[in-house]
Formats: C-alpha cells, sequence, structure tokens
C-alpha cells in the first residue's frame, strides 16, 4: 500500500495539482482521435499521422528544452507549460464554434502539447526528487500512480457520455481548464527553490544537450529498462487510434463504449500502484522491474479477438485489465530506480531523454503501425503488435548490480507526477497521455 504517511503542505498542493491534471485528461481520453474520426471524417491512416507527427516533432522540440530547464526554477516552468497547453487545447473548441477547425491545427496543437508535455514531466520530476525525502519516494510515486488510475476509471465513460450529450469539444475544454487549474495549485506550493548551479560555459552546449542519454546509455541497468520501454510504449500506443478505428469503425461501439471499454481495466492500475511497495519490500526492486515488466508484455496480442457487441468489450476489459495491474506495479519502481540512480544535476536532462526517446519511438511505430493499417486491416496490424510484444521481455535487465559511475542518489519522482502519465507514461494520453505508455 502507499501508506497514509503525511509529505507535508507543498506536496499536497502538487499533488492536488497532478490530480486536476489527471481527471482532466481522462475525461477527454481519445479526444483527437474521436475528433479526427466523428467530426473530420478522417481514416486510419489520418488518425496514425496524427498520434505520430504531434509527438515526433514534439520531441524535437523539447530536445533543447531539457538542459536549458536542468538549471532554472523548476515551479517557473511548470506552471508556464500549463499554460500553454490550456491556450493550445482551449484553440480547438474555439475554432470548432466558429467553423474553422481542421485536421492542420489538430497536428499544431498535438505538437505544442508533446513538447509542453515533455518540458513539464521533466520539469516535474526534477521538483519532486527536491520536495520529497528519499525514504518517501515509492509512497509519493505510488500517490501519483493511484490518482492517476483512479482518474482512469471514471474519466473516459465520463467522457463520453458528456460527447454524446454536449458535443465532441466538451472533453476537449474540461482537458483544457484542467490545465488552467494545475498551474494555479503549482502557484500557491509556494516556498523557495533553489536550482542546481551551473559549473562551467553558461550557453547550451552539444554536451548538455547528450548528457541525459549519456547517464542513461552508459548505466548497464537504465540501458537496457531504456531500450525496453522505448519498444514497449511504442507498440502498444501504436495500436491506440487503430483500436479507436476498428471500434468506433467497423464493430460499432459507441464512443461511451468505447470509453467504458478502456476505463473500467484501470481499477487494475489502482490495485498495482498499491501492491508495488509491498511487492518491492518483499521481494526486491529488481525482480519486481523484471515480472512485472515481462507480464505486461502478454496481455495486448489479446485484442486480436475483439468483436462487436457485449463480447468485443469483455475481451477489451479483461485484456487491459491484465495489461494496466502489470503497469501499475511497473511505473512506480522504475522511476524510483530511474531517479534514484541519477545525480540531481543531471535530473531534468535525463528525464527529457527517456521522454524524447519514448516520444519518437512512439510516433515512428504509430506511422509505421497506420501504414501497415492501411495495407492490410487494423486488426492485422494489432495482431503484429502483440506477436512483437512478446519478445520484449528480452530487453529487460537480467543483472541487478548498477555499474560503478552510477552513484545512487535521492531516490525521485517518475513521469507519472504532475503531467499527462498522461500513462503512461507511460505516458503519455491529451494526445500524449495514454492509459497504457506511463514510463
Amino acid at each position: 500500500m502507499t501508506g497514509r504517511r503525511a509529505l507535508g503542505r507543498r506536496f499536497e498542493w502538487l499533488w492536488a495539482s497532478y490530480a486536476v491534471s489527471s481527471y482532466g485528461t481522462w475525461l477527454g481520453f481519445g479526444a483527437f482521435p474521436l475528433i479526427a474520426i466523428l467530426v473530420l471524417h478522417s481514416g486510419p491512416t489520418q488518425v496514425a499521422a496524427l498520434s505520430a507527427a504531434g509527438r515526433a516533432v514534439g520531441a524535437v522540440v523539447a530536445v533543447p528544452l531539457g538542459p536549458w530547464v536542468e538549471f532554472r526554477g523548476k515551479r517557473p516552468v511548470m506552471v508556464a507549460m500549463d499554460l500553454i497547453r490550456f491556450a493550445a487545447m482551449a484553440s480547438v473548441p474555439a475554432a470548432y464554434a466558429v467553423g474553422r477547425l481542421s485536421f492542420a491545427q489538430l497536428l499544431l496543437v498535438s505538437v505544442v502539447v508533446a513538447a509542453a508535455n515533455i518540458t513539464f514531466n521533466a520539469a516535474s520530476g526534477a521538483y519532486l526528487k527536491s520536495l520529497v525525502p528519499p525514504e518517501d519516494l515509492l509512497v509519493a510515486n505510488g500517490r501519483f500512480e493511484s490518482t492517476m488510475w483512479t482518474a482512469s476509471v471514471t474519466g473516459p465513460p465520463l467522457g463520453g457520455a458528456a460527447i454524446g450529450i454536449f458535443g465532441p469539444m466538451t472533453t476537449v475544454l474540461a482537458d483544457a481548464v484542467s490545465y488552467l487549474l494545475s498551474a494555479l495549485g503549482i502557484r500557491a506550493i509556494g516556498g523557495t527553490e533553489q536550482p542546481p548551479a551551473r559549473t562551467g560555459a553558461a550557453r547550451l552546449r552539444a554536451r548538455d544537450l547528450l548528457e541525459g542519454w549519456r547517464h542513461i546509455l552508459t548505466h548497464r541497468t537504465l540501458r537496457p529498462l531504456f531500450f525496453n520501454a522505448m519498444v514497449v510504449n511504442g507498440l502498444i500506443m501504436a495500436s491506440e487510434p487503430l483500436m479507436a478505428v476498428l471500434m468506433l469503425g467497423r464493430l460499432g461501439f459507441a464512443p461511451w463504449q468505447y470509453g467504458l471499454a478502456f476505463a473500467a481495466p484501470c481499477v487494475g492500475g489502482l490495485i498495482g500502484s498499491r501492491l508495488a511497495r509491498r511487492l518491492v519490500t518483499r521481494f526486491g526492486q529488481h525482480r519486481v522491474l523484471l515480472v512485472a515488466g515481462a507480464l505486461r508484455a502478454c496481455w495486448p496480442l489479446g485484442l486480436v479477438f475483439v468483436r462487436p457487441g457485449v463480447p468485443g468489450i469483455v475481451i477489451v476489459i479483461v485484456v487491459q485489465f491484465g495489461l494496466v495491474t502489470c503497469c501499475g506495479v511497473f511505473n512506480p519502481v522504475l522511476a524510483t530506480y530511474r531517479l534514484g540512480h541519477t545525480d540531481p544535476d543531471r535530473v531534468v536532462r535525463t528525464l527529457s531523454a527517456w521522454s524524447v526517446s519514448t516520444s519518437a519511438a512512439i510516433a515512428a511505430l504509430t506511422a509505421a503501425w497506420g501504414v501497415l493499417a492501411a495495407i492490410t486491416s487494423p486488426l492485422t496490424a494489432i495482431a503484429a503488435a502483440g506477436v512483437l510484444l512478446l519478445a520484449t521481455p528480452l530487453l529487460l535487465p537480467r543483472s541487478e548490480n548498477a555499474p560503478q559511475d552510477a552513484e545512487p542518489q535521492d531516490a525521485g519522482p517518475q513521469d507519472t507526477g504532475p503531467q499527462d502519465t498522461e500513462p503512461q507514461d507511460t505516458e503519455p494520453q491529451d494526445t500524449s497521455k495514454e492509459a497504457t505508455s506511463l514510463t
């Protein structure tokens, strides 16, 4: 269990801001694919391109922001990123109201939000690392993870109902307002903040841009976890827009049914996040990473059996329940390990490098799977992703010994701190926060 240990008023404000943002995000789960399909009448290739292009360009834009944020106050950066996301998301219903919404605007908003998400997540991770004592890391991460999965249970079906009653822009507007409320909550945290002191030249250097990747790739355990996260998240998220096309199109599910099929299983994520601390205490960090990481790759292949009607919804719920339960265990443990083996003065660059690489992998695989779905069918592409996922446990580290040059530091947070886990990533879906991509 995550426990009821008091982590202080400032953490409570941070947690509240994250909760508001999470509920807004999950109300708008799959909003952009829904708008592209139902409003702009886009096909599977365009829907996949929407997810891929936003992530890819957003990741490129975010690369220089990591080192820039590293040596600045993290709270002002977080507030700025929330306000940017608010303005970008609010522009969609505004354009729709005047009859000017286009696919190009959805792409642009996806790019802006993706870049802001990566920057926000990196800054929030560094900030929480300095805010929470090392011994409380897993408690804090468990609370964020539990909040995200709780929001994911209630948000999508409520969002689907809201779309059915009030129209397709309702949940996008709610998501936009949640970013504004998050910014106000972060602003209310108060206190002073001491950013790491820069050594050497003040200007941005190539070494600064690459430092996060250098740290990850030279760390014997982080390196396989990094590649595993990229491939697993990429293959899982490549199937998300194809599932939307399949379920909302050929199989004839209503938006609320689609939302319910992906929301109900998120109870498993809540269960997993509450079990994470107990499992680590009993079995150790490395064993939990290895077992939970392997199990989460076994479920998505079951989506090939989806069919119309109640049986189809049941299949999706069962598969997603197993998947998100494993993710709920894996994500906070991965985040604890990752931040615990990163020096304070390179946290932002490491988290940025991780998020940029994961977003780029998701973008590339989503685009490739969109083409594959157009050549074959959405169901065939989903099956291919499921088969490939079965091989991803081979990328997990077999040894738990860290290299000598990676001294354990104070444990820190995961990407599912204030964001948009979006999920998992995790993001992770908001076009960058998803139910299953939260690492």
